[in-house]
């Protein structure tokens, strides 16, 4: 029941609560769920507030509101929406629907329940057609088509859409890509004489096959029972300076995205697999952290320059992994290197653990496509080797260029971890409670590490990882150096992809500016910080989003069929699923048999009412597909048998 329903005072347009002796107002964000209801999460912090479906008013999802409050239990609160303050849904992506003199759109997010006129349309469209619209009005509601997308399945459409739901356009403005057509092609020899010369080493860069854009580029080679380890980063800030159009549009974007079927760059192509990217066999500007490092694996001394190097040889994984399994008459003449750098790699990963850095070394799912977008196969991505040794070359060079910022009193950017906070330590622990496990406090990653490592490669591994995954508070940066939780690092920035992350470009310039004597000013770094936050997260959204609707796709083929998999969390309406290739959909509790069945959240299970039996985390169950709803980008799945997983605990 609606609570302006029950407290409804016909006096006066609020809500009157007894407990309360003036109103109390609450401003944050709003989350619709795409049940109808929502949440508001407050901006000066406190629980989330609970908004009935009858009580959001005109407000969407995402929109920055003024909240009511009307009951507050503490950690429960409820309330309904007054007002509006910002409106953050301008555009919006659906399909377009013409009948007889009436045209209106029908949004793709199913959180936003309203259809929008479009007034004045006259062209004629096909039915099932996508397109991007403005919102011209709000009461009432109405919009202008400002972008077809096309027909909807049409190749690359439903991609797009979900870029431009995100406010993401692909093409770059004509100010900026005039900008870029400016940039030398090859760096000038007058710039080249200023700098440090390290086009004699053997420098590689390590990437995957379609890999591009190439910020990075390592050498290393052992020196009197030490090591050399020499990082070479794309000088991007040498090209992207402050106050120019390329500037302010890499600020804009803050990232590069990558969706499942292509690449849109937070730099243009010019820059970007141009004359930023350390391509092989040409010179290229970069700005480099040599390290050296004793036999013990720590960094002694270091020397952070711009140079200027010669890319000797382009590899790639597979290539690298291929000499590392034995093929030694391979990359023979790249082999000094990277037995060395294989060396550092063990040093450095040694270094970590036993510092209790946390390894979330979960699969990814990777969907193969064909050149029409079409889903062919999807699979687990697993960490290689060749991967995990240029991992820790860049962890190792964002340490050094962090602590030298600290130590030298160089405004820059951090890529900041905190601690996670003790309620969801206190979720965690609930959960581990059913596998005889428990972490203390929760406010050393050594706690998590020790968790993860009594779990490797037992049945209970992923769900007790993703777990400790979502306890985590999200990595964000700040112009505050607060360490990194995850990595248990007390100094960290990003310093190795100015390609493709703003923040990275940021801390180049920084360290230009004190390699010139200057010291520019950081007034804008908490704005910087908190657009490069906001704009990862985005990019993480629309990637999940991109991934989950070609893996609906790919699944539409397997409606009928049965399938094993596990249950990876419940909630009050049910359990969801994940198969092997990594996909997961959900069992509704209305259609479970037999019993009214109860979710139970201390217990992570739904347990039946009359009969006792129960669904938890980590059950085998075996499913059948009964539907695969690209709109939703959401799997449903019934029950067709399970078999409890009980002996997880024994075995653990």
């Amino acid at each position: 029941m609606s609570r302006r329903k029950k407290f409804f005072d016909p006096y006066e347009d609020f809500i009157v609560d007894p407990r309360f002796k003036k109103p109390v107002y609450v401003v944050g964000k709003l989350s619709v769920n795409i049940k109808g209801f929502g949440f508001v999460s407050p901006e000066d912090g406190g629980a989330d507030i609970f908004i009935d479906a009858e009580d959001l008013g005109s407000a969407w999802n995402g929109d920055r509101v003024k909240v009511r409050i009307t009951d507050d239990y503490g950690r429960r609160r409820e309330g309904y929406i007054v007002e509006v303050l910002e409106r953050v849904n301008q555009i919006i992506v659906g399909t377009l629907t013409q009948i007889k003199k009436k045209t209106f759109v029908t949004p793709d997010d199913k959180r936003i329940d309203r259809e929008i006129a479009v007034p004045k349309l006259e062209e004629k469209f096909p039915a099932k057609t996508k397109v991007v619209v403005k919102i011209i009005s709000w009461q009432p509601l109405r919009g202008e088509v400002v972008e077809v997308l096309g027909k909807e399945n049409a190749p690359g459409v439903e991609i797009r859409g979900i870029l431009r739901s995100h406010g993401v356009e692909e093409d770059f403005s004509p100010e900026v890509q005039a900008e870029a057509s400016r940039i030398e092609l090859e760096p000038s020899q007058n710039e080249i004489s200023k700098r440090i010369d390290r086009r004699n080493l053997k420098i590689v860069t390590i990437d995957g096959e379609d890999a591009k854009d190439l910020d990075d580029g390592v050498y290393a080679e052992e020196r009197d029972g030490e090591f050399f380890l020499g990082v070479y980063i794309a000088d991007v800030s040498y090209y992207v300076r402050p106050h120019t159009a390329l500037d302010r549009e890499a600020f804009e974007r803050g990232t590069s995205i990558y969706p499942v079927d292509r690449v849109v760059p937070m730099l243009p192509t010019e820059l970007s697999n141009g004359i930023c990217s350390l391509n092989a066999g040409v010179d290229r500007l970069s700005m480099a952290c040599e390290m050296k490092i004793n036999s013990a694996g720590k960094v002694v001394d270091y020397k952070i320059f711009p140079t200027v190097i010669h890319v000797f040889r382009r590899l790639t994984y597979t290539e690298v992994n291929k000499f590392l399994d034995g093929d030694k008459n391979f990359l023979a003449d790249c082999a000094d290197n990277l037995n060395v750098l294989k060396k550092i790699h063990g040093l450095r990963k040694k270094i970590r653990s036993e510092r209790g850095a946390i390894d979330f070394d979960l699969p990814e799912m990777k969907i193969i496509l064909n050149e029409a977008g079409k889903p062919l196969e999807i699979t687990k991505r697993i960490q290689s080797v060749a991967e995990s040794i240029i991992e820790e070359c860049m962890l190792l060079a964002n340490e050094t260029v962090a602590e030298h910022t600290i130590n030298k009193k160089i405004p820059s950017l951090y890529r900041v971890h905190e601690i996670p906070t003790p309620e969801k330590v206190l979720t965690l622990n609930n959960l581990l409670a059913h596998f005889s496990l428990h972490i203390n406090k929760g406010k050393e990653p050594s706690e998590f590490q020790k968790i993860l490592s009594k779990v490797k490669n037992l049945p209970a591994e992923k769900i007790i990882m993703t777990y400790a995954l979502r306890t985590m508070q999200q990595a964000r940066y700040s112009p505050e150096n607060l360490g990194h939780f995850g990595l248990a690092a007390k100094f960290y920035t990003h310093f190795t992809s100015p390609i493709r992350r703003y923040p990275d470009l940021i801390v180049h310039r920084m360290l230009r500016a004190s390699f010139e004597g200057k010291k520019l000013s950081d007034k804008n770094l908490e704005e910087i910080s908190r657009q490069s936050s906001e704009r990862e997260r985005r990019a993480i959204d629309i990637e999940r989003e991109a991934l989950d609707l070609k893996a609906v796709e790919y699944m539409q083929q397997f409606v009928g069929q049965n399938f094993d998999g596990v249950i990876e969390s419940v909630t009050n309406f049910g359990f969801f699923v994940e198969l092997d290739n990594g996909v997961d959909g959900l069992v509704r509790a209305a259609e479970l048999d037999g019993d009214y069945y109860a979710f139970v959240e201390r217990e992570f299970a739904l347990i039946g009412t009359r009969t006792g039996k129960s669904y938890h985390i980590g059950d085998n169950v075996r499913v059948k597909l009964t539907a695969a709803n690209k709109k939703l980008r959401q799997l449903s799945f019934e029950l067709v048998s399970d078999v409890a997983n009980r002996d997880l605990i024994a075995k653990i």
